[in-house]
């Protein structure tokens, strides 16, 4: 299953050229260790009231970005434009991860995030059929390849007993 998202990852974003590992490479990699890390460490808090874990999250990462906002010298936003990110956040991270918290406790880290991996198929869907956007061939071939990857995690199933 790795292998088939690995290979989709590839599929995705072969132009024909040799393979090298720029800057951005590494800032992704780092990004996916990162999100792993935090996966595990917020599995091992999911038997806390996952409201209180995105809450305690989400300010962290907000002071955290708002600070480095100001360091950069980047203007505020205007009081609608900020009201609007912080309504469309509360949705679409603040519920999103409250639901996270609540399947890293029941699934374990590994089946959530096949689970959750599920998005990015659901956001291409809606921009091929909604938005009209293309389907080019290496986007179908990545697709397939990274939805057979998907279905082989959340289809596995343990051979042996033992209690999670």
């Amino acid at each position: 299953g790795a292998f088939a998202i690995i290979a989709g990852a590839v599929a995705l974003s072969w132009h024909g050229q040799r393979v090298s590992f720029d800057a951005g490479a590494l800032l992704i990699a780092g990004a996916c260790v990162a999100w792993g890390i935090d996966n595990n460490l917020t599995r091992k808090l999911s038997s806390s009231d996952p409201v209180v874990i995105a809450m305690t999250k989400g300010l962290v990462a907000g002071a955290v970005n708002t600070g480095i906002a100001v360091a950069l010298g980047v203007a505020m936003p205007s009081a609608g434009v900020a009201a609007a990110a912080g309504l469309l956040g509360f949705f679409a991270i603040g519920v999103s991860l409250v639901l996270f918290v609540r399947a890293l406790r029941h699934l374990g880290a590994a089946r959530t995030g096949a689970y959750f991996s599920l998005a990015p198929f659901i956001g291409a869907v809606i921009a091929i059929t909604v938005l009209d956007e293309p389907l080019p061939a290496n986007l179908a071939v990545a697709a397939a390849l990274m939805g057979f990857g998907l279905w082989m995690h959340v289809t596995k199933r343990h051979a042996h007993t033992h209690g999670h």
